[in-house]
């Protein structure tokens, strides 16, 4: 599962993917002085900059998420991968605690501008890889508690998390540390599945259940909530029912099949509006030929080109969080 929270305006629309949907308000986003002024090796930059691997070999040093630099808080960022290691919550395979590493190793594929968008953002934004929370892989509800906050913190920073996960059920746990700064934010989550049941084998906290719980605590702003790629057989005739009826926009993934989503991203961009959003993209959301190693594998999914990274399941996530990282606002664009 990845994910990040945008608290800021958008000054670039790129619809082609859905990874660059989330549009959001108010002020610009400030690093520390310190940050600003220190020269990074490499680049002769300001900000950080992952070594080149013309210059670097990929396979050498410390595996950060691309090859950024690690610090042990989110002070003085713009933006901080971050790392939740947990498969306590899933009900199938699990394995999805070791994702965060297997992310950071495949990132070292990653280089520093995006060639679609022409999107430069580590020559606009300081990033630093802040490492993984401190789950306990005992106790799913402790876990919950050590994630929010951690996210409390990072909030408090005035830095953007860009989440590696990790099964669905930290969502929870950081939507309520967002919901603490922002109050009700918009939602764009893509996935197979809703996620929205009120309890699984006893349990009301589960990757099943995460968005059910925001919206049962007020942290979802739900007429500007929707869910893209949802399907699979259900529990009932109409499995989506649920999120219908509380606004959701629901986009199966049908609905998808054989076109571009430039249309349907521009209806999701006017959706969100100006007010704060959450994008949570879980790697089932693609379809099981491109990510096998997801948890939950739901056949006739999105495609790698419907949300731009392509690759093996690691791979893939590693790609996908550069594209949430280049649609952050303030990002240079040549």
């Amino acid at each position: 599962m990845f994910a990040f929270c945008r608290s800021l305006n958008l000054t670039r629309t790129v619809i082609s993917q859905c990874c660059a949907a989330a549009d959001v308000s108010s002020q610009p986003l400030q690093a520390s002085a310190l940050c600003r002024s220190y020269v990074r090796k490499f680049s002769g930059s300001r900000y950080n900059v992952p070594p080149s691997a013309e210059f670097v070999s990929r396979v050498s040093g410390i595996p950060t998420m691309a090859k950024l630099p690690y610090q042990e808080t989110a002070d003085g960022l713009d933006a901080a991968f971050v790392g939740v290691p947990i498969d306590t919550g899933t009900s199938n395979r699990p394995g999805a605690r070791f994702g965060p590493r297997q992310i950071r190793g495949e990132s070292a594929m990653l280089r520093a501008c995006n060639s679609a968008t022409k999107a430069a953002p580590y020559e606009s934004l300081m990033v630093a890889d802040i490492g993984d929370v401190n789950v306990n892989v005992f106790d799913l509800k402790d876990t919950c508690r050590r994630i929010r906050e951690t996210y409390r913190k990072i909030m408090s920073a005035g830095c953007i998390p860009l989440t590696m996960g990790g099964d669905h059920t930290i969502t929870y746990p950081i939507l309520q540390a967002v919901g603490e700064k922002h109050g009700p934010v918009g939602l764009i989550h893509v996935d197979a599945h809703a996620d929205t049941s009120d309890m699984i084998l006893g349990e009301k906290i589960g990757h099943g259940t995460p968005f059910k719980r925001c919206v049962d605590e007020g942290l979802l702003d739900c007429k500007r909530v929707v869910q893209i790629g949802l399907r699979g057989p259900g529990y009932s005739a109409d499995p989506f029912e649920w999120s219908r009826a509380q606004g959701f926009r629901v986009v199966q993934a049908y609905e998808c099949w054989f076109k571009s989503l430039a249309p349907l991203m521009a209806e999701v961009r006017a959706q969100m509006g100006s007010g704060p959003v959450y994008l949570s993209f879980d790697i089932d959301g693609l379809d099981p030929a491109y990510a096998p190693g997801t948890g939950t594998p739901e056949i006739a999914g999105l495609t790698p080109s419907q949300v731009n990274p392509a690759g093996n399941t690691a791979l893939t996530g590693a790609n996908l969080l550069f594209e949430m990282l280049c649609v952050l606002p303030n990002v240079k664009y040549y």
